[in-house]
């Protein structure tokens, strides 16, 4: 959606020129952030990459970290942060999160963590590492990227489209991607298995090349600067299950997780996070399930409002579309969320 991408670098590109952000000082910035990445890893230099937002390069990482500090955040863990938050003692603090269990955690992020001696906390699907659930955007992205011409069956109709040019794949990801979205999770995984199979891609593979392995992950796990969280058992979206279906994709993978490290998992990053992903049902499960807090990728930052809130947490997402310490700033201002979430500081509905 090219018009949504111009629009939020429109917004940006006023932010840095007024400087509003700063002008607000420390009206917006809260007691703190929770920071949200998924891939962290070299710029892959590929013409189409429409899941590019969700990945940025190592120096950007570290530049990051740098500039948290710089701000006076102190880098701290998922428990000191939410001790901070409830006790309303300690200075601001940004605590650094990690979905999904790619590879780049144990290749990019951990020695970047290391150099800087910051803690971060990591979302793991079990059934990722188990190779029976799906990334299905990766999936989706490399079966365009090997075929010149998409169709698909979809309520009743056919859909076909051309898928020569990168600029054609852009197009085709973001149409199948919306309308799948939309839909049932059975449906996405059958239309995006469907095109697997005709790209003669194996989805486990593409599962196998970038998540870690369960001997990879218990030595991520040990690490003293490393924390593991859930992220529910299949990476399903839970508020399209039933509502005993979506505790169990929660209960489930907080006992796996466990049983293989030995350790307690206190806290929860729900799948995709968006409002139509994970709302006040969630929110209440994931209380219910007894973990300590759970993560949204709605943004904004963390208020001392949090704390009666601690199963609906937004996030600050580093978006690799705009990979500048500039743009950062802005976000960390938190200016932009309070515009976002119509001058609220909380949005937990």
């Amino acid at each position: 959606m090219n018009w949504k991408k111009n629009a939020i670098a429109a917004g940006f590109g006023l932010f840095r020129a007024t400087r509003l952000h700063r002008l607000a000082g420390d009206l917006f910035r809260g007691r703190g952030v929770i920071l949200t990445f998924h891939r962290v890893r070299p710029a892959q230099g590929k013409a189409f990459a429409p899941n590019a937002m969700l990945e940025i390069t190592p120096a950007f990482f570290d530049a990051i970290l740098t500039r948290l500090r710089e701000n006076g955040l102190a880098l701290v863990s998922l428990d000191e942060a939410m001790y901070r938050l409830v006790t309303s003692q300690g200075g601001p603090f940004a605590a650094l999160t990690f979905d999904d269990g790619f590879r780049d955690c144990r290749d990019h992020i951990l020695p970047i963590l290391e150099s800087h001696d910051a803690p971060g906390a990591f979302y793991i699907a079990p059934g990722l590492i188990d190779r029976s659930a799906r990334l299905w955007w990766v999936e989706l992205e490399e079966a365009i990227r090997r075929l010149d011409q998409i169709e698909l069956d979809f309520e009743g109709a056919r859909l076909a489209l051309p898928s020569k040019s990168d600029e054609e794949k852009g197009a085709a990801y973001e149409r199948v991607y919306q309308m799948l979205r939309g839909g049932s999770e059975e449906r996405l995984l059958a239309s995006v298995a469907e095109l697997c199979a005709k790209a003669e891609i194996d989805p486990r593979d593409i599962v196998e090349a970038n998540c870690l392995g369960w001997d990879e992950l218990r030595e991520l796990a040990s690490h003293d600067l490393v924390t593991i969280g859930a992220h529910s058992m299949t990476h399903a979206r839970l508020s399209g299950l039933q509502v005993e279906a979506a505790r169990k994709e929660m209960s489930d993978s907080r006992a796996r997780l466990e049983r293989e490290f030995g350790q307690a998992c206190r806290h929860l990053a729900f799948p995709y996070g968006d409002a139509g992903s994970a709302g006040p049902r969630e929110f209440a499960l994931a209380a219910e399930t007894g973990f300590a807090t759970a993560v949204t990728t709605r943004p904004g930052m963390i208020f001392p409002e949090h704390a009666g809130h601690r199963f609906a947490l937004p996030r600050l997402s580093a978006n690799g579309l705009w990979q500048d310490l500039a743009t950062f700033d802005v976000l960390l201002s938190g200016a932009p969320f309070a515009l976002w979430n119509g001058g609220r500081r909380l949005n937990v509905g």
